[in-house]
C-alpha cells in the first residue's frame, strides 16, 4: 500500500508542469529566448563589397576562359566536344585545318553567349585537352546583355586573368609523344 501513493504522488507534478507549460506557452519562450538572445548580442557581419571581397570556395564555377600553354598557343584542338556537352547551346565553334598539317586542327572562332549559361561545367569535363577553365569571375553586370556575347579573344583574356599558371605542351611533357608524333617538322618519317 505504500506504493500506491507514491505512483500517483510522482504522476501529479508531471501533470502540473505539463499543465504550467501550457498555460505559460513554453515552447514559445524557448524560442523567444534563441531569438531575444540573437537580438542582444547581434554582430554585423559586414563586407565592404568593392574594396573588400569574400573569399570564395575552391570549386566556384565562374566565368569561363580558354587556357593557353607557356609558349603562349591556344590549347583548344577544335573538337566540339564542349559545345556538344553544353545543355543549355551556349558554345559556338568553327574548327579549321592547320595550314600545311592536316592531321592537326585548332578553334577559327569561338563563341560564348554567357547570357543562357548554367555554369554547370560540363564543358570543362568535356574537353580532352583541358583548354576551358571555370574561373572565380563573378563581377560581370552590365547594362547590354550583347556585351556577355562573348568571342574567342575575350575568353582567351578571361583564361590569361584567371589562370596565370600554365602547363608545358604535350609534346614537352612526354617525350614520347613528342619523338613518334608525325606532325613535326624536325623529326624525320618512318621509313617504309
Amino acid at each position: 500500500m505504500s506504493t500506491a501513493p507514491v505512483q500517483t504522488g510522482s504522476k501529479r507534478p508531471s501533470r502540473f508542469v505539463e499543465w504550467l507549460k501550457t498555460i505559460v506557452f513554453y515552447e514559445l519562450l524557448v524560442g523567444m529566448k534563441a531569438t531575444m538572445s540573437h537580438l542582444l548580442h547581434y554582430k554585423p557581419i559586414t563586407v565592404q563589397y568593392p574594396h573588400e571581397k569574400r573569399a570564395l570556395p575552391d570549386n566556384y564555377r565562374g566565368m569561363l576562359g580558354l587556357l593557353r600553354y607557356d609558349d603562349g598557343t591556344e590549347k583548344c584542338v577544335g573538337c566540339d566536344l564542349c559545345e556538344a556537352a553544353c545543355p543549355s547551346r551556349v558554345i559556338r565553334v568553327v574548327s579549321a585545318e592547320v595550314p600545311g598539317e592536316p592531321t592537326k586542327r585548332y578553334s577559327k572562332e569561338y563563341y560564348m553567349d554567357m547570357t543562357r549559361c548554367l555554369f554547370c561545367g560540363m564543358c570543362v569535363k568535356a574537353c580532352p585537352v583541358d583548354a576551358l577553365g571555370m574561373s572565380q569571375e563573378f563581377e560581370w553586370a552590365v547594362y547590354d546583355k550583347r556585351q556577355l556575347h562573348l568571342n574567342k579573344q575575350q575568353l582567351l583574356a578571361i583564361g590569361d586573368r584567371s589562370f596565370p599558371v600554365r602547363e608545358k605542351r604535350l609534346e614537352l611533357q612526354h617525350p614520347n609523344v613528342a619523338f613518334f608524333n608525325v606532325s613535326f617538322g624536325h623529326v624525320p618519317q618512318k621509313p617504309n
